[in-house]
């Protein structure tokens, strides 16, 4: 099922070699815990002394630790740069500096040009929330290629992320994810158990990481990206956020407005929305992008249907049909339709994916759903996430699993004060199904994954007024599912006039720059590497996949 508030295209990229095969048949882990700021009785000011005045301990990265998604060390670049990793130290709470801080894992790539030319640090961040910017910069580098000719190229964990003091949340006897039905119909013990399931979860979160959970919201974040701006040297924050990205970066240009320098927010998130309109208005982005999906499949000829109406149906009777009766898989587990939804929410973030969704239904309308479930796993929920880990010896966790899913409701759920029941998701449901009898229950039903958290959430939605900032380049997609395209200038009206410049992508997956248009890949680099930026409503047409691809 797609989630209330959806990662990147970029997190997703890693898993193109599985998607063949489908067509075809950093930094370790901080062991020194939280500690008091440079004296257990320093004044905040002398504590914030200490943090601004800190040098980063530079070394080559590691290997990922599996807190952060596992992997293989990055590789060095081309032109022989190697990726360097450090620990940026933070106050844990940034109303008392004085207190515990935190350790913020950072990886960079150096400028390759001039350094005459070099204009400093380009800070990313790639979606989620919880996704780790540690894991994810090294992969996409060859994208930002001809950024690095004048930026260092930087990302971070954010606070409560992969080795950033991961938020956990698994514990000994909560049901897997899994086994829990997300798009309950009976009103009775399904709903239930989905509603014990979040209340299971948010205990074992408190219990697991509650010394942390109370300091992970999008506010603390930022105010950690203007601590990196300062010890990183640079006068003003260059900053590329995507997807959720794109909303901190907004709530940055808030409290630091004057502190903006050249910022692009791509895939961006509409601001004026509360978590159950966030996910209203991502029912109808995922169900617009699957009609666009679906007309162009009847044009391949697929076996689906011979038009897009008939194939969006034939696909919800399939869902349907697999909620009664799973399909045997050869790894012997079965394929239901959250699965499905879930192959088919994750094949619609890239264009790329569209072929491999196709084969993939075609071989589940015929009774073969490996394929589907291949899909499945690799681009569900959460892309490459999955459960957590953290610092901690706790033997209810597993150590082995990435904490992203973790960690992404530990954010929302911190940033979101909205509380909501089974009652008012049912009021709710005639809209979604409205909007999406497919994607629209999985979204009705995500409202309730804050039930029961430990944390008051802090508004209903973020606050990104920036007036006296600089132009922000705001990329919107009008086939985007995750990120609506409507998100960019309800962005631009909130961040105040002549802050917004809308830089509009008439294409298909989630965000823009990623998806290699030259288009709007120039008007991006001009911007970032120039400060020259797009006339306002200026369009980047997409061009259509090949034929018979």
């Amino acid at each position: 099922m797609p989630s209330a508030r959806a990662i990147s295209t970029a997190v997703l990229l890693s898993t193109a070699t599985l998607l063949a095969s489908c067509l075809t048949a950093c930094a370790p882990a901080a062991q020194d815990g939280d500690r008091r700021g440079d004296s257990g009785t320093a004044t905040d000011e002398q504590a914030m002394s200490g943090f601004r005045g800190q040098s980063l301990d530079w070394k080559d990265c590691p290997a990922p630790a599996p807190v952060q998604g596992g992997g293989e060390a990055p590789g060095a670049l081309p032109d022989g740069t190697r990726w360097q990793c450090g620990t940026l130290r933070a106050p844990l709470d940034w109303k008392n500096p004085s207190g515990d801080s935190i350790g913020i894992e950072l990886i960079r790539a150096r400028a390759s040009g001039d350094p005459d030319d070099r204009i400093g640090s380009l800070l990313f961040n790639f979606g989620g929330p919880g996704g780790s910017g540690i894991t994810t910069l090294p992969g996409l580098a060859p994208d930002y290629d001809k950024l690095r000719t004048r930026y260092d190229l930087v990302s971070f964990d954010p606070r409560g992320v992969g080795n950033s003091r991961g938020v956990r949340c698994l514990d000994a006897g909560l049901p897997d994810e899994e086994e829990v039905d997300e798009t309950p119909d009976d009103g009775g013990d399904e709903t239930n158990a989905l509603v014990e399931f979040n209340r299971e979860t948010a205990a074992a979160c408190k219990k697991n990481s509650g010394d942390v959970l109370p300091y992970v919201g999008t506010t603390q974040a930022a105010q950690d990206m203007d601590l990196m701006r300062q010890v990183l040297g640079d006068e003003k924050l260059h900053y590329f956020g995507i997807s959720y990205g794109t909303e901190l970066g907004g709530v940055y240009a808030h409290l630091f407005p004057k502190n903006v320098g050249r910022a692009v927010l791509d895939g961006v998130v509409d601001p004026t929305h509360d978590m159950m309109q966030e996910a209203l208005g991502q029912a109808a982005g995922f169900q617009l992008a699957f009609e666009h999906f679906a007309t162009w499949c009847a044009e391949q000829g697929c076996a689906l249907g011979s038009d897009a109406e008939a194939i969006v149906d034939a696909t919800v009777a399939l869902e349907e049909a697999l909620d009664d009766t799973p399909l045997p898989a050869s790894d012997g587990g079965e394929l239901d339709g959250d699965e499905l939804i879930d192959a088919i929410s994750g094949s619609l973030y890239r264009q790329d994916y569209w072929p491999a969704l196709r084969v993939a239904l075609e071989a589940a309308a015929d009774d073969d759903g490996d394929i589907l479930q291949d899909l499945a796993e690799a681009l569900g929920q959460h892309g490459a996430g999955g459960d957590t880990d953290s610092d901690s010896d706790s033997d209810d966790t597993d150590p082995d699993e990435s904490n992203e899913d973790d960690a992404f409701r530990a954010i929302t759920c911190d940033d979101s004060s909205d509380r909501y029941t089974v009652a008012d998701v049912q009021s709710r449901l005639p809209d979604f199904l409205e909007a999406s009898p497919l994607f629209g229950p999985g979204l009705a039903w995500s409202a309730l994954s804050c039930d029961g958290w430990p944390v008051p959430g802090a508004a209903r939605h973020p606050e990104v007024s920036a007036p006296g900032a600089p132009p922000v380049l705001l990329v919107g997609n009008t086939g985007d599912p995750a990120t609506p395209y409507e998100g960019a200038a309800r962005m631009a009206e909130r961040l105040g006039k002549a802050v917004g410049v809308e830089l509009t992508y008439e294409g298909e997956g989630h965000g823009a720059y990623d998806s290699g248009n030259t288009c709007v890949q120039n008007a991006v680099n001009a911007y970032l590497l120039n400060g020259k930026l797009p006339k306002s409503g200026t369009t980047c047409e997409a061009e259509p996949l090949p034929e018979g691809k």
